[in-house]
């Protein structure tokens, strides 16, 4: 198939007519425009995607990419091999696209995000291709099985929870709509943490995901830009007199760009996602090494890779505060110089085109605070680089940014230190001074002598020391915020910025997160997509619509069938990986219950526990008649807790301890199992999720934005246990409340139970105060620190700031309800089939349109390369 028309084929327009990137060698004569016609005939083809042409293109891999000899193949070979044969196959769209894009002039979508929880790339790139079978093929010819190759892959370790997934869900429905878009972040080199579990506690080690290399990326080495740390700021006066400003001295570290092809499904459209590494900006200090300074030779350089070394360093500490704000601040220098110089290079094309035209051509998302100090960094290169005025400056600022918030908990809203960013980012921390003064007589105009309302609104909050809102920043600083569930965005601008609303009602919008059914459905459940593909054809993959229809088979007997052949066949691959990984053996037929999460006391895992010693406490007291009544449970847990944070480390401690005594327990046989399982990533989520009967979404109400797991599961034919927070609700709206188990107090009641707890504290449920003493008590261990002391004072009833002894009675009948309902198989089956086939709201397609149409104003811009010529 060719691609891209050639731009030296004869043409009847001038020299001068003609697109400036061509001038030259039109003008350079005729030997030299022939051999640019021959270069580009010799790439002008797609590869060819044949069973014969892919064993090629693997073997020749092997052979001179891997440079491995044929007598030494094994499995992860064959993996490396294959990730390069499907990389060349992306390179050559992904080359067009951006060369379409760039011709054409379209506005383009920049998104910024400090995680990117991608997965592994083999499976949803061969997918997104329409080439998994032709590489099934191809492999099992030679030897080799597609599975077990992918299996092969190391997780990129760019993201931790749902902050990362949903940026890589929005990546691929970019690239799948069509849309001219980017993601930018950081390539961390050890990621967050691999999570292991040793002596029933969590310890971290690095995650050392490029031990290997990664072949999905493309190292750019003419690809870097200086980033300036410390210095000072000097003021001088231009030619026409005005006063400017030049940050200068300090440190420089270089960032360096790796670029990975982002492939659309369905679509020849392949978008970008650049990753920043930090290097020196000198390799190597020669005259301390022959001074006998060994260790300060290379100590710039230790310190400036630091700061893409781990993804959240642990803030606990000064120096590890100061190390986040750096990583923020290289990310967003970085991009914004990368996006300036595209830009600028657009605007020398076409005459009509100008700096203050920016708005037009260039949207950037900022997913949530991390990326905000990419406000005033925009504004330093407007007025120290490029000479604009303040007013000029800050209209194109303003109207390039958009904001999405991600939380409303005040632990979450960012905050740094004036000395710190005076010290680190002089000249950054005179422009934040210089929006908020500006930004304040606005707000003084409107309401005069109201210090209240002043104070809560600045951008400089008056404590000691004093600190920077970055959240009031980014609000100020973007011409749209938008929460990412309908509660959230209610809960947004009533309790987080509710002055900012009565000033710019215009500005604050909500568009409810979804996930991309291409990673969630077709990747993950091929067993249920089979079934979807053979009712409805393959359009339902870019449009979910298409399912609704599928509801009414809930009614049918043979389909309910199909149905829940579909989903033992992937509770027993859970199953076998228990064993085969865990050396857990787990009942088939019992109730899946998961809860696999960032671990936070607000999402409430103790809430979980609690219900399983409960759950444990009535079993072992059961005789045999009853335990015959009772339904079988597998609960599987999972989740990292961050280093500093003790309770979560706590929490994962007693899941662990209450694993290892009702596993043990011979009453408990095939009854119930509990199981913590390590390191949760994107691949361990694509295992469980389908294999899901029940899911748990049981944060306290009003405190979690949105959740995109409870998405996943649905949309995968598991139901809901959870409290009516987050999408929640608009799950419950979309497939019926009947086919959720909802408990709890509403966001609307939490304040007053709140108010009221310390004079008027709840009766404790009888069947929590079994559970919290068979824990004080040592039924599951005591630990020498009094760890699950610290975790059951958290709750008591005086003090219960997160509701969890508030709701345990309602969740313990939400679960009851549960296991009554998963007896009546044929009803059960009808409920996840009307469930799963209600969620098209939740594709990340739906959500990408939202933000495209009431945010970006941008457009799709389908690639379609010529067809082949004979």
């Amino acid at each position: 198939m060719d691609r891209i028309g050639s731009p030296f084929a004869q043409s009847t327009t001038t020299v001068l007519d003609r697109p400036r990137q061509y001038v030259d060698d039109a003008e350079m004569g005729a030997d030299h425009l022939a051999h640019k016609e021959l270069l580009w005939k010799l790439s002008s083809t797609y590869l060819p995607n044949d069973v014969g042409s892919l064993q090629r293109s693997l073997v020749r891999h092997v052979e001179y990419t891997l440079a491995r000899r044929r007598y030494k193949l094994d499995d992860n070979t064959f993996y490396q091999a294959t990730a390069h044969s499907v990389r060349d196959r992306l390179i050559e769209r992904w080359t067009d696209t951006q060369q379409y894009s760039a011709k054409v002039g379209a506005k383009k979508v920049y998104y910024l995000s400090l995680e990117f929880l991608i997965g592994r790339s083999l499976g949803n790139a061969v997918s997104n291709l329409g080439l998994r079978g032709a590489y099934a093929e191809a492999l099992r010819q030679i030897g080799y099985n597609l599975e077990d190759i992918m299996s092969e892959e190391k997780e990129p370790a760019l993201g931790n929870g749902g902050l990362g997934r949903l940026a890589s869900c929005f990546l691929d429905t970019l690239a799948t709509q069509n849309y001219p878009a980017w993601g930018y972040g950081i390539r961390y080199k050890y990621g967050m943490f691999e999570q292991r579990i040793l002596n029933g506690q969590q310890v971290e080690f690095p995650d050392y995901w490029l031990t290997d290399g990664n072949p999905w990326e493309v190292e750019r080495l003419d690809v870097q830009y200086p980033v300036r740390l410390f210095g000072h700021v000097r003021e001088f006066k231009d030619q026409e007199g005005n006063t400017r400003y030049a940050w200068q001295g300090g440190e420089v570290v270089m960032a360096q760009a790796y670029d990975t092809p982002i492939p659309g499904y369905g679509t020849y459209n392949t978008n970008n996602m650049r990753l920043w590494s930090s290097k020196p900006s000198h390799e190597f200090d020669l005259a301390s090494f022959n001074a006998g300074n060994y260790y300060g030779a290379v100590e710039a350089k230790e310190r400036c890779e630091s700061i893409t070394s781990v993804l959240y360093p642990n803030d606990a500490t000064d120096e590890g505060k100061r190390l986040r704000l750096k990583q923020q601040y290289f990310f967003v220098s970085a991009t914004l110089q990368d996006i300036f110089r595209r830009f600028k290079k657009s605007v020398g094309r076409t005459a009509t085109t100008k700096i203050q035209d920016m708005p037009k051509k260039v949207a950037i998302q900022l997913n949530d605070t991390h990326p905000a100090i990419a406000i005033p960094e925009l504004m330093r290169l407007l007025l120290d680089v490029e000479y604009l005025s303040w007013e000029e400056a800050w209209e194109i600022s303003r109207n390039v940014f958009a904001y999405t918030n991600h939380t409303i908990l005040p632990e979450a809203m960012e905050k740094w230190s004036v000395p710190m960013i005076t010290e680190l980012l002089p000249r950054h921390m005179q422009i934040i001074y210089e929006i908020n003064h500006r930004f304040l007589l606005e707000v003084q105009k409107l309401w005069p002598n109201d210090d209240t309302r002043l104070s809560a609104m600045s951008i400089i909050e008056e404590s000691t020391p004093k600190m920077v809102r970055m959240s009031n920043l980014a609000v100020i600083g973007s011409h749209t915020v938008n929460g990412v569930a309908m509660i959230h965005t209610k809960l947004l601008k009533s309790t987080l910025f509710p002055d900012f609303l009565l000033m710019w009602p215009e500005k604050f919008i909500n568009v409810t997160n979804g996930v991309t059914p291409r990673r969630w459905l077709l990747q993950a459940n091929p067993a249920l997509s089979s079934i979807y593909t053979g009712m409805v054809g393959p359009g339902w993959v870019n449009d979910l619509k298409r399912l609704e229809p599928i509801k009414t088979m809930a009614q049918d007997a043979l389909f309910r069938q199909r149905w829940r052949a579909a989903k033992q066949t992937n509770k027993n691959a859970v199953v076998d990986w228990l064993y085969k990984t865990m050396g857990i053996q787990v009942n088939p037929n019992a109730l899946f219950d998961m809860q696999v999460k960032r671990i936070h006391e607000y999402k409430r895992q103790l809430l979980n526990v609690l219900g399983i010693v409960h759950r444990y406490a009535e079993i072992t007291q059961a005789t045999p008649e009853q335990r015959n009544q009772m339904v079988p449970r597998v609960c599987i847990m999972a989740g990292k807790a961050a280093p500093g944070y003790v309770m979560a480390k706590n929490l994962i401690m007693l899941v662990c301890a209450v694993s290892e005594v009702v596993n043990a327990d011979a009453a408990c046989r095939d009854l119930l199992k509990v199981i913590f399982i390590p390191n949760f990533n994107v691949s361990l989520a694509e295992l469980l999720i389908p294999a899901s009967d029940v899911s748990q979404h049981i944060s306290t109400a009003g405190l979690e934005a949105s959740g995109t797991g409870n998405m996943k599961f649905v949309m995968n034919g598991g139901l809901i246990v959870g409290t009516m927070d987050g999408a929640n609700i608009e799950i419950a709206q979309a497939i019926g409340e009947h086919n959720m188990f909802t408990f709890g107090a509403k966001a609307s009641e939490v304040a007053a139970i709140r108010r009221t707890m310390s004079h008027h504290p709840p009766k404790i449920d009888p069947r929590l105060q079994r559970a919290t003493q068979m824990i004080r008590s040592g039924v599951f261990g005591k630990p020498k620190d009094g760890e699950y002391h610290q975790l059951l004072d958290a709750i008591d009833p005086h003090k219960d700031v997160y509701l969890t002894a508030q709701d345990f009675p309602s969740y313990l009948r939400a679960m009851d309800e549960a296991d009554a309902q998963f007896q009546l198989e044929e009803k059960w089956t009808a409920k996840c089939i009307e469930s799963a086939c209600s969620m098209w709201m939740f594709s990340s397609d739906r959500t990408i349109r939202e933000y495209a149409a009431k945010i970006w104003n941008v457009e799709p811009l389908p690639f379609r390369p010529p067809k082949h010529q004979n």
